[in-house]
């Protein structure tokens, strides 16, 4: 049997960020709060509550001059001016990608100049950008949404409207979008602002899923990225996804000559170790093969994102630039008999040493 591992499985650079910065607190001996979990993975979450952290709900559930993180999502407008009031000190660890959807409907929408938003309505992420659009606003989860929204407001054809998307929305059902808004709109401004860690963790799935008789997608199953892996693997195979290695149990692998493994960008390299050494127990060590294109690229996405924080003058776009070369630039193929060896050296989360 082949097990094929996604080179993109794992960790993004904004999701590590804010994780770093969490424990980076907490080694100073810091009271952490975050508003809403800050990433969606249920056992990096399980395992910062046991080192302290506080996950809260509103604004004034702070104590005076305790340190508050803002998640990778982002937080409404209001939020982070109501941090202030209560005289919270914050750590903003918002997503580069989002905060550039900020400046985007902030800047470009006004009273008169609406905002159309791909993505989750209920989900923080999109919660936060809706707050910085300055007139009306509309939210759609595929094309056909898009077009009844356009349909019971006809005069948008006429008129400039802003155009975004989730950072995590599918690629394949943004495409449909588009091709709406190019013939129904002609006055829209599109922003592309799916990220390029969504864009190439799809892309190599769906790859994956083409070529495999069975994919394993590993995350949180609260985890908006993690579920469109899953959507975009199904079509082409049997796809499961599972946030543990215990879960391999259940699924069985003997008609399968090649099973593909990606995990989301909110699960941590130590589970993504766990569930490859669980397959080479359960699978035959001496028939099977793992081909895998995965490496520590983690590093060069760091360097360039804070590089960008740093005040060096990196745009997203060139930072995405930086990462994907790093992507390209590994591969390796390895057999069964070495996956031990390979897992050992996977990083694990700074979790799994605390």
């Amino acid at each position: 049997m082949l097990i094929r591992k996604a080179k993109t499985a794992g960790f993004c650079f904004g999701v590590d960020r804010a994780v770093n910065m969490v424990y980076d607190l907490l080694d100073k001996g810091e009271t952490v709060y975050t508003l809403g979990p800050i990433i969606h993975n249920p056992q990096v979450i399980a395992d910062l509550e046991k080192r302290g952290v506080v996950i809260i709900e509103h604004p004034e559930e702070v104590p005076e001059c305790a340190t508050v993180i803002v998640r990778t999502h982002g937080v409404p407008e209001n939020i982070m001016e109501e941090f202030g009031k209560f005289g919270a000190g914050i750590c903003d660890a918002t997503c580069p990608y989002v905060k550039k959807i900020h400046k985007i409907v902030s800047e470009k929408s006004s009273p008169h100049i609406p905002v159309l938003i791909a993505g989750d309505e209920d989900h923080p992420e999109v919660r936060g950008i809706r707050s910085y659009c300055r007139g009306d606003v509309h939210t759609f989860k595929n094309a056909i949404e898009l077009e009844n929204i356009l349909k019971t407001r006809p005069e948008y054809s006429e008129l400039e409207i802003i155009i975004a998307a989730q950072t995590t929305f599918d690629i394949k059902e943004w495409q449909k979008c588009h091709n709406i808004i190019k013939k129904l709109c002609t006055k829209a401004i599109e922003f592309d602002t799916i990220c390029n860690a969504t864009r190439d963790r799809q892309s190599e799935a769906a790859e994956l899923s083409r070529i495999c008789d069975c994919m394993i997608i590993i995350g949180g199953r609260q985890s908006s990225n993690t579920a469109k892996l899953q959507s975009v693997c199904e079509p082409n195979c049997r796809t499961h996804l599972i946030e543990t290695a215990e879960e391999l149990q259940h699924i069985d692998f003997s008609n399968c000559d090649s099973v593909g493994v990606t995990a989301g960008a909110s699960t941590p390299a130590v589970i993504i170790k766990e569930v490859l050494e669980t397959m080479s127990e359960l699978l035959n060590e001496n028939t099977a093969e793992m081909e895998d294109t995965a490496a520590k690229t983690n590093t060069a996405e760091e360097s360039a994102v804070m590089a960008a924080l740093d005040g060096e003058p990196l745009t997203v776009d060139e930072i995405a630039a930086r990462a994907a070369i790093a992507h390209a630039a590994v591969s390796a193929t390895l057999t069964m008999l070495e996956l031990k060896r390979l897992v050992r050296s996977l990083p694990g989360p700074r979790y799994a040493r605390a």
